[in-house]
């Protein structure tokens, strides 16, 4: 696989696939721009599109990576990364495009990065549609031994948010890649709002949709059996050096972060990897002046571009919330808010609602 630029030799592909095509592991450099590649361009099945089924699988007992290569014949570990602009590596460039955790936590999955070869569904703007309808296709003719699915900030800045669509779209990628044999890593996020330093009229409600996301992924980690990182509790996600100029996503000494906590958790899950990811940056974080110059200069339309139809809905939602804040009764958007994800989450079988 290719880390930091470099191409490392890849093992023998499996025999027996479909007619091979080439596909390319890769991250995306920024909207709406190519993407750079973080892996060598190998042959792969190509993508086979069967029918998604609309309930959940009974989930496989957890498989670890050296019996499934073992029954496999090889010994190349597959990673599949699916996910949005946070798994596309924004906040970590490199020459040539963006680098981010998920090729940082690759290079450690197993003792020989030549290894695993490692492919970046992700792109930079993703929904949790995009993923469900997508990028779940083309990571499971991959046939991966582990998979991260992190998603679902860019579906809270939408409009048109609704945990119970979000919930099911998510249970379907998960329940998918567990059914086929993968180890999946997923993670709780940060609150948006608070990151960004929105007024509480404005951060509030992106805060409940937030905790929505992360009560729904913190249920299906635990019904499927995933390897979750609280990344929302880590005392470094409270450390302005974590993250870029834009608030929003990590800097490199955060994406690097991410990739070592996620390593320690598959090692106290007994999956053999190799040597954890360096948590030494190659440079400088980001500067207060950095920063303004971002929200100066490409911030702001970055926001708007997020949040397409989400600013009409969220003035409102503010409005909604000083009302009940002057009425004293803003603890009752908090259960409506909760209320909302223990229905979404009763609606998909075996689900159980968990807080995070």
């Amino acid at each position: 696989m290719t880390a930091a630029g470099t191409d490392v030799p890849l093992a023998a592909e499996l025999p027996g696939p479909p007619a091979p095509v080439a596909a390319v592991a890769s991250v995306t450099a920024a909207p709406g721009t190519p993407a750079a590649q973080v892996a060598a361009v190998v042959p792969v099945a190509p993508p086979v599109a069967p029918a998604v089924p609309a309930g959940p699988a009974a989930p496989p007992a957890r498989t670890s990576v050296p019996s499934m290569v073992s029954k496999l014949g090889t010994r190349e570990v597959r990673f599949v990364a699916l996910g949005d602009s946070l798994t596309a590596g924004l906040g970590d460039p490199v020459p040539g495009g963006w680098r981010g955790w998920a090729a940082l936590l690759a290079t450690s999955l197993a003792a020989e990065p030549s290894d695993v070869r490692m492919i970046n569904c992700s792109r930079s703007g993703a929904l949790t549609k995009d993923v469900a309808e997508e990028q779940l296709k083309e990571a499971l003719s991959h046939r991966p031994h582990i998979a991260s699915v992190v998603v679902g900030a860019n579906d809270t800045l939408r409009g048109s948010f609704d945990i119970g669509t979000v919930a099911r779209r998510l249970d379907v990628v998960v329940s998918q890649l567990r059914a086929h044999g993968a180890v999946v890593l997923t993670a709780c996020l940060p609150d948006p709002g608070r990151m960004l330093g929105l007024p509480w009229p404005l951060a509030r409600p992106l805060g409940r949709r937030m905790a929505e996301l992360n009560a729904v992924v913190h249920a299906l980690s635990e019904r499927y059996g995933t390897v979750h990182l609280h990344a929302a509790r880590h005392s470094w996600v409270a450390d302005r050096t974590s993250w870029s100029a834009d608030k929003l996503h990590p800097s490199e000494l955060g994406h690097r972060l991410l990739a070592r906590e996620f390593h320690k958790l598959l090692v106290a899950e007994g999956l053999p990897v190799g040597e954890p990811p360096s948590t030494v940056p190659g440079g400088p974080g980001p500067s207060t002046a950095a920063s303004v110059l971002w929200m100066a200069t490409k911030g702001t339309r970055w926001v708007v571009a997020r949040c397409t139809d989400l600013l009409p809905d969220l003035m409102r939602l503010a409005g909604q919330e000083a009302r009940h804040r002057l009425a004293g009764t803003d603890g009752l958007l908090d259960l409506r808010s909760r209320h909302a994800t223990e229905l979404a989450l009763s609606r998909l079988s075996g689900v159980t609602p968990t807080t995070t």
